[in-house]
């Protein structure tokens, strides 16, 4: 039996009316310069490895934590390789990159092994880094994040927050503002989250 087209504009209007509020319901607030950073503890991808990372491990060190929607997406998959393009510049700076998706491990090995990602992607498949930080249900009818991204200084305080982010032109805006050199000195060994919790 089909719906009458009067049902199926219903339906449809129903529909629309609920992904237009549910941001509203769902999004946490963002967090604001100054604000003590949200402790998380976690499992991260590191290239087919997985081990555990937890924000007060990397106490002491400048922290990116970047929100993305989903593994191998055009718009995440250019953000994850400007990241890559940048990471020498970031480690040399003794700069921790760290991503976050909803996406699984399996899911985050492939898109890591695909794009060469030399940094971890977190796993937080039940969004609770993601509400901590305001970043859950950017897009709500999918359930997945939303593109942002807090600079974390060495004490743990937010530095900086992009929550608007173009994903081709985001890292040389970062690696501006933290005043980090165009040509890199020899890479930190601390920089990555693995070398920083030996």
């Amino acid at each position: 039996m089909r719906m009458p087209a009067a049902g199926v504009v219903l339906l449809a209007v129903a529909i629309l009316a609920v992904a237009a509020l549910w941001p509203r319901i769902t999004r946490a607030e963002l967090l604001k310069e100054g604000d003590v950073a949200p402790s998380f503890s976690t499992q991260m991808v590191q290239g087919d490895q997985i081990a555990p990372v937890a924000l007060a491990d990397l106490h002491g060190k400048k922290v990116i934590l970047y929100f993305y929607p989903k593994d191998d997406t055009p718009g995440c998959t250019k953000e994850a390789c400007t990241f890559r393009d940048g990471f020498a510049r970031f480690q040399s700076a003794g700069v921790v990159v760290l991503g976050c998706s909803i996406d699984t491990s399996d899911s985050h090995r492939a898109f890591i092994k695909k794009y060469s990602i030399p940094f971890p992607l977190l796993l937080d498949p039940d969004k609770k880094i993601a509400a901590e930080y305001g970043a859950a249900n950017g897009i709500p009818i999918l359930g997945l994040d939303r593109r942002i991204t807090y600079v974390i200084d060495e004490d743990g305080k937010i530095q900086k927050v992009y929550p608007k982010v173009d994903p081709s032109q985001h890292v040389t805006q970062i690696l501006a503002d933290l005043h980090v050199p165009e040509h890199p000195v020899a890479a930190a060994p601390a920089a990555s989250p693995g070398a920083a919790m030996n």
